[in-house]
C-alpha cells in the first residue's frame, strides 16, 4: 500500500529525515514512536503527501501503485482528497459547521452529490454512535465525541490509508481507549490502512507492527 525509499527533509541546514525506507501493507495498522524531535510527525506528513520530501537520488514514494511524488499539484490534491483521510491531535473540526456538515466537507470537495454525501455522513455518524449528534456544533460535543466526528471525517471518500497524528493526545484515558479500538474494528470491517504516530505506548503495542525512529530514521 504504502513504499517509501531514501526519504529526506532539510528544514534549511537541519537535517530532519535521514533517508527513510519502509513498506506498509494494505489493511496493515502500523505504529511510530519515538522521542520529540525523531521526525515522526515530519514522516507522516511526508507519506500523507502534505509535504514533500526533499530531493535526492534513489528517493521514491509510492502509495496504492501510484507515483504521488511525480504527480502535478492538482492531480495531487485529488489523490490526497480521495484516497487519504486524516486525524489530528486537535480534531481540527470548523466550528461555525453541525457535525454533519464537518463530516460532509472532503465530499464537497471531490464534487460528489450533496444528497450521496449526506446519506454516507449520517451511515458514518451513526456507525460511530453519533446519529443523534449530527446538528450539534462542535462546541456542544465531547473531547470524544469531536474525534469521532473527525474519524468520520476522514472515512467520508473510503480513503485507502488513513493517517493519524496523536489522534488520542487529547483525550481522556476512557475516550482513548475507545478510539483506539474504533481504529482496528474500522480495520477489520472496512479494510482501510492505518498509519499512526503517537506517545500512547498503549495504542502503539496494539499495532501490527511498531516503527521505533530516531534522529531522523527507523531504528527498528
Amino acid at each position: 500500500m504504502i513504499q517509501a525509499k531514501n526519504i529526506h527533509k532539510y528544514y534549511g541546514d537541519l537535517h530532519v529525515l535521514k533517508g527513510v525506507s519502509l513498506h506498509i501493507k494494505k489493511s496493515e495498522i502500523v505504529s511510530i514512536v519515538g522521542a520529540s524531535g525523531a521526525g515522526k510527525t515530519t514522516l507522516l506528513q511526508l507519506l500523507g503527501t502534505l509535504d514533500k520530501p526533499s530531493k535526492e537520488n534513489g528517493t521514491s514514494l509510492l502509495i496504492n501503485n501510484e507515483d504521488v511524488l511525480n504527480m502535478k499539484d492538482k492531480a495531487l490534491s485529488k489523490f490526497r482528497n480521495l484516497q487519504l483521510g486524516f486525524i489530528f491531535q486537535f480534531h481540527q473540526l470548523l466550528p461555525e459547521f453541525s457535525a454533519l456538515e464537518n463530516v460532509c466537507i472532503p465530499g464537497f470537495i471531490a464534487n460528489r452529490p450533496k444528497k450521496e454525501i449526506e446519506a454516507e455522513a449520517k451511515r458514518l455518524l451513526d456507525y460511530l454512535g453519533l446519529s443523534h449528534r449530527i446538528d450539534h456544533k462542535p462546541g456542544e460535543l465531547s473531547g470524544g465525541e469531536q474525534q469521532r466526528v473527525a474519524v468520520a471525517r476522514a472515512l467520508i471518500n473510503n480513503p485507502a490509508v488513513i493517517f493519524a497524528d496523536e489522534p488520542s493526545g487529547n483525550l481522556d484515558t476512557a475516550s482513548a481507549e475507545n478510539l483506539h479500538k474504533l481504529f482496528f474494528k474500522l480495520r477489520d470491517e472496512m479494510g482501510q490502512t492505518f498509519v499512526i504516530v503517537t506517545h500512547n505506548e498503549e495504542l502503539a503495542n496494539m499495532a501490527d507492527r511498531k516503527l521505533v525512529m530516531s534522529d531522523g530514521n527507523i531504528i527498528r
